[in-house]
């Protein structure tokens, strides 16, 4: 064993293994002190990422929980041996390209060894005891000119969604709002309704799968509108809370409808919120969790009912045996993937002020009809 290895070794074994601080303390002072383990340290790196793809795991899941459990420095680090691991990948169908043309382009911040060293290994930890996923069947590529599915799609989604963060976390409702606004805008930008009228591309022979992140506040309301969309675009979604995801199980031109529709839904539900809390406010009310979590609720529930009638409008007698086909392959996959699941409660819905603006909110959204199916 060379003496870079053997360092590395020894810092693994300190730290990797034992989630203390003065473990951690321990690994990051041995790596400090020998510059010539950055390599092997490196190497190592692009291993577990490595690891996690064997996993079941995709770029976008990786970052996700990155994000939500460590801070930004760790970030920049994931994003860079992610993008130095891809060489070594085998080929990957466009979604995970567009995944990876969603990282981060920043360099980790420059700082003393010692914290670099920290910064890695609490990041190892974390992808050392990354759980296996269910493997994700990609559908088939598209033939060009048949529909969009284009990397800008998934980046414009992503900064939507990291918008919509922001507005829910702020503590200042202009600030809230201005981010909201700023969503809706490049949502207009991106037309959503013109990449839902390009979705007629002949569907794949099985269903695929793909990711959406439900994350906190409030997700379990968020998890139930994207049931809702879900089951109105023929397709199933099964929600991993502890990760913060659902699965969606669809064929391909519906799972991209259900992200498209779902971010612009939130984009419309987080906005509808923030005024409903000025005019609550306005009246001498502050603002409450309960409040925001009784809106995003009843706006699920109502969403739902809309979508599913609008569903049904589309039916025809010559569709029937086509949607009754795509929903045995949908729902065959899903159980193949998913054998056991259980039912939740929704859960911290006491605010019927919410409520009523939530359902009020929803009836006002804007609730597009698919293209029939081809």
């Amino acid at each position: 064993m060379s003496s870079t290895t053997s360092t590395v070794e020894r810092a693994f074994q300190a730290a990797l293994y034992d989630a203390t601080d003065t473990t951690l303390d321990t690994g990051a002072s041995l790596l400090a002190s020998d510059p010539a383990s950055d390599a092997e340290l490196d190497r190592r790196g692009r291993e577990f990422v490595a690891t996690a793809w064997r996993r079941g795991w995709q770029p976008a899941d990786v970052v996700r929980l990155v994000r939500r459990d460590l801070d930004d420095v760790h970030l920049s680090l994931v994003s860079a041996l992610i993008r130095a691991q891809a060489p070594d990948d085998g080929p990957r169908g466009p979604r995970w390209a567009a995944q990876l043309d969603e990282l981060t382009a920043e360099a980790p911040p420059r700082t003393d060894r010692f914290s670099h060293a920290t910064a890695l290994l609490e990041l190892y930890r974390l992808l050392l005891r990354l759980p296996t996923l269910e493997p994700l069947a990609e559908p088939a590529r598209r033939q060009p000119g048949t529909g969009s599915g284009s990397g800008s799609d998934s980046r414009m989604l992503g900064r939507i969604r990291a918008l919509l963060a922001k507005a829910e976390a702020t503590g200042f409702p202009e600030e809230a709002e201005a981010l909201s606004a700023k969503a809706q805008e490049l949502m207009a930008r991106h037309s959503v309704d013109e990449a839902l009228l390009a979705a007629r591309a002949p569907a794949p022979d099985a269903p695929g799968a793909c990711r959406i992140g439900v994350e906190p506040p409030y997700e379990q309301a968020k998890a139930v509108l994207l049931d809702a969309v879900s089951a109105a675009n023929h397709c199933q979604a099964v929600w991993n809370e502890p990760l913060g995801f659902s699965t969606v199980v669809g064929f391909e031109a519906d799972l991209e409808a259900v992200e498209l529709l779902y971010t612009s839904l939130l984009v419309q539900a987080t906005t509808a919120m923030t005024k409903a809390e000025a005019a609550q406010r306005a009246g001498g009310r502050k603002r409450t969790k309960a409040f925001r979590q009784s809106f995003l609720a009843a706006y699920a529930h109502r969403i739902g009912s809309r979508l599913a009638a609008a569903a049904e409008t589309q039916v025809t007698d010559d569709l029937l045996p086509v949607l009754a086909s795509r929903e045995v392959a949908v729902t065959a996959a899903t159980d193949r993937m998913f054998p056991e699941t259980v039912t939740t409660r929704l859960r911290g819905v006491s605010d019927e002020a919410g409520w009523t603006e939530g359902a009020e909110a929803a009836d006002r959204a804007q609730v597009r009809s698919r293209p029939r199916l081809p």
